[in-house]
């Protein structure tokens, strides 16, 4: 990994993974990515996270198979969820794709910037279809809307579906 945040607080840990360029936030291209370096944009969760009574952990790696690695033994170390900023591995990466699929634990992709909004190739998100939501657009906030909302997909999955659709996924 290039950078590793140790997991901070209490309750459930969520883990937070960025992807290439990410650990250049602050410096690369300010306009679409806005002008926080990612200690900041972890400092901002670490204490949403206090307040949704969660851990928050994070990861940062230029690297694909890192990315697949983190993202495949999360559940095992315990994470109840993820939040996924995969920066241009969002267009391209079948493995992260695939790693998000088989993570077992709800994963939220989030993206700083529009990407629909900027050119033609960011359009298509290959992880998409296998996250549980996407945000994007809304700067840093992504990122806490992100979290807030993998804390909620995690506690629904913990408490497990209520008690009429249970019998219905029985039959």
């Amino acid at each position: 990994m290039s950078r590793v945040w140790e997991r901070s607080g209490s309750g459930p840990p969520v883990l937070v993974v960025n992807g290439p360029n990410l650990g250049a936030l602050g410096r690369r291209d300010p306009g679409h990515y806005g002008a926080l370096d990612l200690d900041a944009v972890m400092s901002r969760l670490v204490k949403l996270a206090a307040e949704l009574e969660l851990a928050v952990e994070g990861r940062q790696s230029d690297h694909e198979g890192e990315v697949v690695e983190a993202l495949l033994a999360a559940r095992g170390r315990g994470v109840v969820a993820a939040l996924l900023n995969p920066g241009a591995l969002a267009h391209t990466s079948y493995a992260v794709r695939d790693a998000v699929e088989a993570a077992g634990i709800p994963v939220v992709e989030v993206h700083l910037s529009n990407v629909h909004a900027r050119e033609r190739w960011r359009h298509r998100l290959v992880i998409a279809s296998a996250s549980a939501g996407v945000i994007a657009g809304l700067g840093p906030l992504s990122y806490e809307l992100g979290l807030r909302a993998a804390a909620e997909l995690a506690s629904r999955a913990r408490r497990g579906p209520p008690s009429g659709q249970a019998a219905e996924q029985a039959r």
